[in-house]
Parts: structure tokens; C-alpha cells; sequence
């Protein structure tokens, strides 16, 4: 007689099964919806990386670790499966306008749609193989976030994309594979076993390697299970350096498999708009509505005064100064300000002949005012315009765009895919994306989705 499972090994079983198990048939068409926005969004956001500052540096970096051009670069050549799966990891979260699981502040979209790319190229897997790994990644991860003490895993200094995003990365791979759930607990062992990533990083861009080495992790380790690599298949939550007990010192919370297949923890990833930080968003939600019902304009506004929570007020208050790019984005200071002048948000604001402008950089040092309300949380703010003539306007964000209490519409998201895809891709080829992932089901081999996602003249 076997003996009895514990409740931690029945986590663990229930995820790789789940992970290895799932169909097509099995998701809600609103699941499969909301993930064909996740990837096209994704994409939106790789195009629009080719703004970052430190996307050539990548761009190099990913092209010196093979010689092999096997896989598509989005809107670049081919590269390696590596130097592919690691430079697009890196053009999703180029510009700060990828995703985020708020209960964990985890970007996923950079872990997993990029390896999910690489071998569904690589193997010729059709577009409903893609969906439906896609699906098996993006919850996967979402609940193993789900199961976090998160303050506890805070204050230990952790960082999800690095933690978190290799096992939903691993379970991508692993289901495009075929794994079997056996197989698939070998792969989550082997991405906890390269589970990194601290807060220590967080003020530089070293934050987003967390997120392309996450997916490198998780491509790598479900490689290594294939060839039968042995590895603990109780990674997750064995008592001695598993995840829950290391990570956040405790077991998982009943979250991580409550109701698996029925609540669909993935439709909780919040999307940006805007390339901009994630504590910006609420800001910005608020200024655009001001915006457009009161036609608030920069020349007739004193000064701003907003309001966010007393976490985010603790992490941005000091950054009125910047230089480059990615500093200006991590700036609530000048994201207020400049849509307030520009009453825009896109590549533009964030270029050195924007950012470096006197009377903007007086403005946002001088006339916007930060301000911690603990009855706010996460990314929600209240904006107040003050106005030349005495009268103030005001806005209140409970709930920024893009989040699943205010989404972002498939119109929308096939907008912002248009926008980034300008100079890098022909208009037939982004009208082709964009038809492609509409009907991604029907796609016979994701080689064709591939191909046209590549700049023009490449090969």
C-alpha cells in the first residue's frame, strides 16, 4: 500500500497535472479570449521595445550566445532558441508596458509568451497547441502567485518575475512537450532550482533580466526533464528549501489549487496601456479622464496634487530626477507631468528631447505634489488639478485601465499593437498578426505567425 500524500504533495501533483493535462475543451471561451489578448498585447508591447534604451545592448548580448538563427526575433531576424527566447523575454518588458499579476506584483507575459514562441516555432505546434500551453503557463504561474504570503515574501526581499515566472515558463514548454504530469513536476523542480531574484535590483533595469532570465529558467528546465534529468518533484513545497517554505516561510495558500479548472486565477494579470510604470497607471487613468471631461490643459492647471498609496508614495516620492529613458517611465512625478502637456502617453514622452525639456523637468519638480492616503492601495490614485482661477477638478482611480475591474478591450489592445508595430512591421503583415490571433485556433503552424511577426527583408 503507497503511503498517504500530504496536502503539500497533492499541491504539487494537482499543478503538474493540471499543467501537463489541459485541453482545449477544458477553458472557458472567455479564458481563451483573454489569453489571445495576453499574447497579442505581448507582442504589442515586444514591438514597441525596440524604443528601450537597452535593447541594442540585449540585441548583442542575445546574438553572442549561439550562432544557430533557428527562432524569430518579434520584429527583428532570427536568432538561437536561447538568444531568441532571452531577446524577446527582454523587447516585452523593454518599455514598461507588460502585464502584471498585481497579488504578487509579477510580470508574466515576458516568461512565458517567449519561450511558448520559440518551441511552438521551432516544433511547427499550431495555433490552438499555442492557446492552450499558453493557458497552462499563464495559470500555472497566476496560481502559484495565488499561494504566496506576500508581505512575508516581500520582506524577504523577493521578486516574482524571477521566483514565480520560471514554473509558469517550465509548464509552457512542458505542455507544448506533451509532458506527462511525472514529467512536468521534474520541470517545476528544475525552475525552482533557478528561482531568482531580489528587490535589491529594483531602481535600475536589472529588474527586467529577472524577467528574460525567468524564461530562459523555465525553457531550461523543462528541456533538462525530457532528457530525464532527476530533480525533486516536490519542489514547491518541500519543507527544506522548497518555495513556500524558503520564499515566504510557510505552506501555500488553499488559493494555489481552489477550485483549479473552474476559477481561472489568469484572468486576474492586469495590462498596461501606457508605457510607463505600473504605479503610474492609476495616475494616468485619472489624468485622461480629467482630460477628457473637463479639456484640462497644462496652461490653465497650477499645480497637481495626487494621491496614491502610502507603499507607492514610499517607493516613488524621491524620484523627481531622471536620466534616460527608464528613469523618466519610473517617475510619477514626470508621467503626471508630461500627460498633462503632451495629453499623450506613447515612445514620445519618453525620448531624451521630451524628457530633457527645462520648463517640463520645472514643472514636474515644482508644480506636481505627491501625497501618501492610506485609504488607497495598490495602484489607485486621486488626481487634483489645481486650477489657475482657484477652482479644483478631481479624479478618483479605483481601478486603473487595463486591470480586470477596467479592462482594455481586444479594440484597444489591436490599437496598441498598431502603433508599436509602426516602422517595424508592413501594414499587411500587422493586419495579418492581428487576423491571426483573432482566429488563433485555426492557425496550422505557428511558423506562419512567426514569419510575419519578423522585420521586413529578414529571413
Amino acid at each position: 500500500m503507497r503511503p498517504p500524500k500530504s496536502a503539500d504533495r497533492e499541491l504539487t501533483e494537482t499543478l503538474s497535472h493540471f499543467a501537463a493535462e489541459l485541453t482545449y475543451e477544458a477553458i472557458p471561451g472567455r479564458v481563451r479570449e483573454y489569453t489571445k489578448d495576453l499574447l497579442l498585447d505581448a507582442l504589442a508591447c515586444a514591438l514597441a521595445g525596440y524604443r528601450g534604451e537597452d535593447t541594442p545592448k540585449l540585441m548583442r548580448f542575445a546574438a553572442a550566445l549561439g550562432q544557430s538563427q533557428e527562432s524569430s526575433v518579434i520584429g527583428g531576424e532570427r536568432l538561437s532558441l536561447t538568444g531568441a527566447t532571452i531577446f524577446n523575454g527582454f523587447l516585452i518588458t523593454a518599455v514598461s508596458m507588460c502585464d502584471v499579476y498585481r497579488p504578487t506584483a509579477t510580470h508574466l507575459q515576458p516568461v512565458i509568451v517567449s519561450p511558448a514562441l520559440g518551441i511552438a516555432e521551432r516544433d511547427g505546434a499550431s495555433g490552438r497547441d499555442l492557446l492552450v500551453a499558453l493557458v497552462s503557463g499563464f495559470e500555472t504561474a497566476a496560481r502559484i502567485a495565488a499561494g504566496v504570503d506576500y508581505p512575508e515574501f516581500r520582506k524577504r526581499g523577493w521578486h516574482g518575475p524571477g521566483t514565480i515566472g520560471p514554473f509558469g515558463a517550465a509548464a509552457v514548454v512542458g505542455h507544448l512537450r506533451g509532458f506527462d504530469a511525472g514529467t512536468m513536476a521534474t520541470a517545476f523542480g528544475l525552475a525552482g532550482s533557478q528561482a531568482a531574484g531580489t528587490f535589491a535590483a529594483w531602481g535600475t533595469p536589472s529588474v527586467k533580466f529577472h524577467q528574460f532570465r525567468g524564461a530562459l529558467s523555465g525553457l531550461m528546465a523543462a528541456l533538462l526533464a525530457e532528457q530525464e534529468f532527476v530533480a525533486t518533484r516536490e519542489f514547491l513545497t518541500a519543507p527544506d528549501g522548497g518555495f513556500y517554505s524558503t520564499y515566504c516561510g510557510g505552506s501555500a495558500k488553499e488559493a494555489a489549487t481552489a477550485r483549479l479548472g473552474e476559477h481561472w486565477e489568469l484572468e486576474q494579470i492586469a495590462l498596461r496601456p501606457a508605457p510607463t510604470s505600473a504605479a503610474s497607471q492609476g495616475i494616468v487613468t485619472a489624468l485622461f479622464d480629467l482630460i477628457k471631461q473637463h479639456d484640462l490643459k497644462a496652461e490653465h492647471t497650477k499645480r497637481l496634487r495626487i494621491h496614491v498609496s502610502p507603499a507607492c508614495f514610499e517607493a516613488y516620492k524621491n524620484r523627481l530626477d531622471y536620466n534616460g529613458k527608464w528613469e523618466a517611465s519610473a517617475s510619477l512625478h514626470y508621467t503626471a507631468a508630461v500627460v498633462l502637456h503632451d495629453r499623450e502617453l506613447w515612445m514620445d514622452q519618453f525620448e531624451p528631447r521630451r524628457y530633457d525639456d527645462p520648463a517640463l523637468k520645472r514643472y514636474a519638480k515644482e508644480c506636481v505634489e505627491l501625497l501618501g492616503d492610506p485609504q488607497l492601495d495598490a495602484e489607485q490614485a486621486i488626481v487634483e488639478a489645481h486650477m489657475q482661477d482657484g477652482t479644483v477638478l478631481s479624479a478618483h482611480c479605483k481601478a486603473s485601465k487595463g486591470t480586470p475591474e477596467n479592462p482594455l478591450t481586444r479594440a484597444e489592445i489591436e490599437d496598441k499593437f498598431r502603433r508599436a508595430a509602426r516602422g517595424r512591421l508592413k501594414h499587411a503583415e500587422t493586419e495579418s498578426v492581428l487576423a491571426t490571433i483573432s482566429r488563433l485556433e485555426d492557425l496550422k503552424s505557428v511558423r506562419s505567425l512567426m514569419d510575419a511577426l519578423r522585420a521586413p527583408g529578414t529571413s
